[in-house]
């Protein structure tokens, strides 16, 4: 660790908190510029419903949501409208500050009525969200999962996945929510760092019992059930790869403004921790995305009042150790300087005992991707524990990616490099270029568009540093534009029309350009 930096360079920068941590202008940081601000729960939320609104079935794996303040009447509203038109249904919602980490701050209501206004509702923003009360349940408690997911790369897009994770199990046998038990954390939430101060949470060194096992030792008794563990996988990793998908258009925009194109600086790659948590059908529903997931293996015990000891703990070492440790085989920038003639001596050499695992193991893991076939693992380091996802089944998301290439239109109209918001002589570019002005929609009509979605996004609060046109705002623009266009047809083809309308423009531009510039 460098606190005060380093004058020479490292091949591998370790920052404990964001990409800014240090300033850095080459080799590898494990932080993506902007992840941190990404997977709030408010921006998550806005992320994964702009794909809900172009793929509504393909992004069914969220609770629906509303944002507080701003969505706060929309949200009495529509729960108003749901329960006239269904006497019979009776939700409950669960309220997270948009900040709020390790649990704090969150809470369950029957009743939009019910959101806690202490300070004004002004003063913290949050996500309110359908509870999820039919959750899979083992040993009568509720649980979730934390799985851990490497970003090896924005672009290319490259995702792995750890094919173990950890189960974190509530402290109280599971009751589908009462006004009598809505305020019994330890029952509905299932956060560790909430959990470890109730006096039922069970230390275990064994996987398969305790209040925090491995992942694995879950799919192991639910294949014993009959349960369908490879679908179940597949629809884990689709779940994973969507929801990167929906959050790399704005680190696109992020990434070019720390790092612009052209000029030396670092790559960079990132752990992430998705929570998960199983219906009782074994759909998975995505909880929130960890930009800084805790790697500790060890846990606090009390050994007499006031006095705490850090004892390890076998489950976080089994998973979190394979996690660390092949995060770094995969970038070891050393790997480009070997020879193909080791790697194929070690694929002829390698013992038979790495790639053996336990039957029951074998077989609830087979619906995670095999390793790379060209990869070998190094002599003496078991294979490795983290799984290519993307590009590997890139074919069967691509056409999820529209926002991405929205983004890059975004980008390439920003002008100022170091900047994220498109101003206005920006946005007329763009329309001018992708030939979008007609009689119809004159460039005043234009200067109208952007100034209303403008001031509108930034109303909400959305980053002040910078005036202009964030992502999203243009994003919004763009479907508007879209949906003026080709009237009679959803919405995710006219996106993708005028987006290969728009492209097409620019490409025919560029060429131009080329030609005069030959000329």
């Amino acid at each position: 660790q460098f606190p005060f930096g380093r004058r020479l360079p490292c091949d591998i920068y370790w920052h404990g908190v964001s990409f800014h941590d240090n300033d850095i202008f080459s080799g590898q940081v494990n932080k993506f510029p902007g992840m941190t601000e990404m997977v709030r729960k408010i921006t998550l939320s806005r992320a994964v419903r702009t794909m809900q609104d172009l793929f509504p079935l393909e992004y069914n794996f969220y609770p629906r949501s509303w944002i507080l303040p701003e969505e706060f009447p929309l949200f009495v509203d529509e729960v108003r409208m749901m329960k006239d038109s269904d006497p019979s249904w009776k939700p409950t919602f669960i309220v997270k500050p948009d900040g709020g980490c390790q649990g704090d701050g969150i809470y369950l209501i029957k009743d939009p009525s019910d959101i806690r206004l202490t300070g004004g509702i002004q003063s913290r923003p949050a996500v309110v969200q359908e509870y999820i009360c039919k959750p899979l349940l083992v040993d009568k408690l509720k649980f979730d999962i934390r799985l851990y997911v490497l970003l090896k790369s924005l672009e290319p897009l490259e995702i792995y996945i750890a094919k173990d994770g950890l189960s974190r199990f509530c402290t109280e046998p599971y009751q589908e929510p009462t006004l009598k038990n809505l305020h019994q954390v330890f029952m509905h939430l299932t956060n560790y760092s909430l959990n470890i101060h109730s006096g039922n949470f069970i230390h275990s060194d064994n996987a398969n019992t305790g209040s925090k096992r491995t992942f694995s030792s879950i799919l192991c008794r639910l294949s014993s059930r009959g349960a369908d563990v490879k679908k179940l996988w597949s629809d884990i990793i689709s779940l994973v790869i969507k929801t990167i998908i929906a959050l790399t258009p704005e680190l696109k925009v992020y990434y070019q403004s720390d790092i612009p194109a052209g000029k030396p600086g670092p790559t960079c790659f990132q752990i992430l921790g998705f929570d998960i948590l199983l219906m009782k059908n074994l759909k998975p529903m995505l909880l929130e995305v960890n930009a800084n997931p805790s790697m500790r293996i060890e846990h606090e015990q009390e050994l007499s009042p006031g006095v705490f000891e850090n004892v390890p703990s076998p489950v976080d070492e089994e998973v979190k150790v394979a996690v660390i440790r092949d995060t770094l085989r995969l970038v070891d920038p050393q790997k480009k300087k070997r020879k193909d003639i080791q790697y194929n001596y070690f694929m002829c050499c390698r013992c038979q005992a790495l790639e053996q695992v336990s039957e029951a193991k074998e077989e609830v893991l087979e619906a995670v991707p095999e390793q790379d076939a060209g990869r070998a693992p190094e002599p003496g380091l078991p294979s490795l524990c983290l799984k290519q996802v993307f590009p590997k089944y890139a074919r069967q998301f691509s056409h999820l990616r529209l926002v991405d290439r929205v983004a890059a239109l975004f980008i390439r109209f920003l002008g100022v490099k170091g900047t994220t918001k498109l101003g206005p002589t920006g946005f007329r570019t763009f329309i001018r270029n992708c030939k979008l002005s007609t009689s119809n929609f004159s460039m005043a009509s234009v200067d109208i568009l952007y100034i209303d979605i403008t001031r509108r996004w930034n109303s909400m609060g959305v980053d002040h540093k910078e005036s202009g046109m964030c992502l999203q705002a243009f994003v919004e623009a763009f479907f508007c534009l879209a949906q003026k266009k080709y009237k009679s047809l959803p919405l995710h083809e006219q996106v993708a029309s005028l987006v290969g309308f728009c492209e097409y423009h620019l490409a025919a531009l560029d060429e131009k350009r080329l030609v005069w510039g030959r000329g």
